[in-house]
């Protein structure tokens, strides 16, 4: 493995399924999504059956409010074992050091193309105060760190479902490695629809220290250099894993010498890297829906609280408050909103107002068909094109502000890398 400190990253020995394992059956999506549907697991885990499998390597997060303290502890020791069995029996092999180009498509969306890679946990913070060469992008609930931490820590290998997201409107990383692979011929090292609709992806590999390799390093040092606030990486999802990552390598950092945390595998963890520009790439705001209040109760209590502070000016920082069917949309606004985005304005108001049974819900028709008894607050999207230069500026954003894209979007599982020595 290759150490890049300058950018903090590393080509990393990724690990990918034998010749001949059921790609379809092998990936499965981010632990975190679909955890209110309970269908979509179990119909992936009557898919998996007794194939190999990353469902039997992660816990979906589904099971946590529902299992017993004693039936996840069985999971952990269940996915310990999967890992070992994996590597003992060949499931897993390992690739060369280097990095994987990734091209997603959906349903929505022809292409998303990325980059697989280790980042180094040193260069990453969570929090907002550190200026961090990879950064956070959202306030990190600390109680939701512990049970990922207890997964990294039981088993060998990890899998990944982190995104980062680079500021590079040139194309000059991702998109110039992809070019650079088309016009070698590079064949892929997987291509395989994913299931229950969820798309496809292709994957090729390239070996540290080729042309491609090198053309992502020079880039990507470029894209610094250029940046004067030394912010290079946001993490677009999985700040939770990524924390966790962190917390566990904290842990790991005590009980080596000063030699052996200069290469140790805890130190990194394995992400996708994606262009922020992709067309491909969808940001949708995430919106609020205040439980058991009306349009009309939330707007009079708004209104005696805020009158003298609200604005008619069209271009005012402001948010839409729904009601049920037939009634009309009511834009709110702040002559000096409490927050630079208007996100946070809206949390604020709620809190200070004392409304805190708040859902978050994901596209405008959810919001309406939730709207009626209840009272939906409809938020602006954030800009792609400013996104790097407000955390460089305001630090994190508000929990909750924006989606990158669907749920069925979501990066699956299919890499693997081993973090013990």
């Amino acid at each position: 493995m290759s150490i890049y400190k300058k950018i903090g990253i590393a080509a990393p020995e990724i690990m990918l399924p034998v010749e001949g394992t059921d790609l379809e059956k092998w990936a499965v999506i981010a632990c975190d999504q679909y955890t209110s549907e309970p269908g979509f697991w179990q119909t992936a885990d009557s898919m998996v059956g007794d194939f190999p499998s990353a469902l039997r390597l992660i816990l979906p997060e589904y099971y946590l409010p529902v299992e017993t303290e004693e039936q996840q502890s069985k999971r952990l020791a269940d996915i310990k074992n999967s890992a070992e069995k994996y590597l003992n029996e060949g499931i897993l092999k390992k690739l060369p050091a280097g990095f994987i180009l990734t091209d997603r498509s959906t349903s929505l969306h022809p292409s998303r193309k990325g980059i697989m890679l280790a980042i180094d946990l040193e260069a990453y913070s969570f929090r907002p105060e550190d200026k961090a060469l990879v950064r956070a992008t959202e306030g990190t609930v600390l109680e939701r760190i512990p049970p990922r931490v207890k997964i990294r820590s039981n088993s060998p290998v990890e899998l990944p479902h982190v995104m980062l997201l680079i500021d590079d409107p040139q194309g000059s990383v991702i998109e110039k490695a992809w070019e650079m692979a088309e016009l070698q011929n590079i064949p892929a090292v997987y291509d395989t629809d994913l299931m229950q609709d969820c798309g496809h992806i292709k994957g090729v590999f390239v070996q540290e220290g080729s042309s491609v390799a090198d053309s992502i390093v020079n880039a990507l040092e470029s894209l610094l250099d250029n940046n004067g606030d030394g912010l290079l990486f946001l993490v677009g999802d999985g700040n939770h894993s990524l924390a966790s990552a962190k917390a566990y390598w904290e842990s790991v950092k005590e009980t080596i010498s000063d030699d052996e945390k200069e290469d140790h595998p805890a130190r990194f963890a394995l992400v996708e890297v994606v262009n922020i520009h992709d067309k491909g790439l969808d940001f949708e705001p995430i919106h609020r829906v205040v439980l058991g209040v009306s349009q009309s109760q939330l707007l009079e209590t708004v209104n005696a609280k805020y009158g003298d502070a609200l604005s008619s000016e069209e271009n005012a920082q402001s948010f839409i408050v729904i009601g049920g069917e037939g009634s009309s949309d009511i834009r709110v606004s702040f002559k000096n909103p409490p927050h630079p985005l208007a996100v946070g304005t809206c949390d604020s108001v709620l809190k200070e107002l004392g409304y805190t049974n708040v859902d978050y819900i994901h596209g405008e028709d959810s919001l309406r068909s939730l709207s009626g008894a209840n009272c939906g607050i409809m938020l602006p999207p954030i800009s792609k094109d400013t996104f790097f230069e407000t955390v460089a500026r305001d630090g994190i954003f508000p929990r909750k502000t924006f989606s990158m894209g669907e749920a069925f979007e979501k990066r699956f599982y299919l890499e693997a890398r081993v973090i013990r020595k």
